[in-house]
């Protein structure tokens, strides 16, 4: 797969992955269209709509009637691929997210754009934190939280085959790619960034590549961090969070509400199987406006920052 133009050296806008394949898929697959709220530029589906013009429905600044319209799409054959910024896809939209697409278990892709705190500087109406905790508990819905652009693209390309219902989250934030040579995306199986034993490390999306920076952090003092990829975050990997809670602690890290997301679900499936120490990096419940480096160092959410937390859960882990 070739590669995006990356913003910064080594650092890659993962909507471009997200863009590209969609494009490549619907020259395939005549029954792919792209719905939109007003948002051609910001998901990036500027090309999608040159090379395809009779197959992107733009309908305004109306979230709710938009995922309707991608329900009634999927149920006369199409494969919608339901775009807009994840705030207002999930929130705005919710009743019609549960309803007409998961409850209903139609064909149809959401693709929530610039999610967590990529709009940091336009406040909290624009975060989007509550959304996996949000939608990870809907029946039939597949949760996926890309890590980075090739995982994009793996998630986009397995939507468009799959029938039934997927939201995909995907930042606006660049990343680096990481370096995993032979991966294979799999739906609902973790993939293991860093081998250990002392502790695990479990992320999802931007923050995965933070976690394997404080696992590299902590092998310099001694400790092997185990570092998952969780992508899939309904349906969760049950069978590797509970071989990671063999290790005797857990820290988990997302861009994402401390309540209900990845978090939560680990600390559900241990609370129940396998009580160890689980410290959960992520955000408050409320926000305020800041930039996106800001508020991730003041959250937490940095190679130090994660490191801190697991030095927590090993103590906890010690403590008789």
């Amino acid at each position: 797969m070739a590669h995006p133009a990356p913003q910064t050296a080594g650092l890659y806008d993962c909507r471009e992955a997200w863009a590209r394949t969609l494009e490549e898929l619907a020259a395939q697959d005549p029954r792919i269209v792209a719905v939109v709220n007003d948002s051609v530029g910001s998901s990036k589906l500027g090309g999608f709509q040159k090379a395809f013009p009779e197959r992107l429905i733009n309908v305004g600044i109306a979230e709710q009637t938009m995922v309707g319209v991608g329900a009634g799409l999927a149920n006369g054959g199409k494969v919608p691929f339901v775009s807009a910024a994840s705030p207002f896809l999930t929130g705005r939209a919710l009743e019609q997210v549960k309803a007409d697409v998961a409850y209903s278990n139609v064909n149809v892709k959401l693709v929530g754009q610039s999610s967590g705190v990529a709009y940091g500087e336009l406040g909290p109406t624009h975060h989007s934190l509550e959304d996996l905790a949000w939608l990870r508990v809907l029946a039939n819905l597949t949760v996926i939280v890309p890590a980075d652009p090739w995982e994009t693209a793996e998630a986009i390309r397995w939507a468009a085959g799959h029938e039934g219902p997927v939201f995909i989250r995907v930042s606006r934030m660049p990343v680096p790619e990481l370096d995993m040579p032979g991966r294979a995306f799999r739906v609902g199986r973790a993939e293991t960034v860093r081998a250990g034993d002392d502790l695990a490390l479990i992320a999802c999306g931007t923050t995965v590549h933070l976690a394997a920076a404080a696992a590299d952090r902590l092998a310099a003092e001694g400790v092997r961090a185990r570092v998952l990829n969780m992508a899939t975050v309904s349906p969760i990997d049950r069978e590797a969070v509970l071989e990671a809670a063999a290790t005797g602690a857990i820290v988990t890290v997302e861009e994402a509400n401390l309540q209900g997301g990845l978090g939560g679900a680990v600390a559900e499936i241990t609370a129940q199987a396998r009580p160890v120490p689980v410290e959960m990096v992520g955000f408050p419940g409320f926000l305020p406006t800041g930039s996106v480096d800001w508020l991730f160092a003041e959250y937490g959410l940095s190679a130090e920052g994660i490191a801190a937390a697991a030095r927590r859960a090993l103590a906890r882990k010690a403590a008789p």
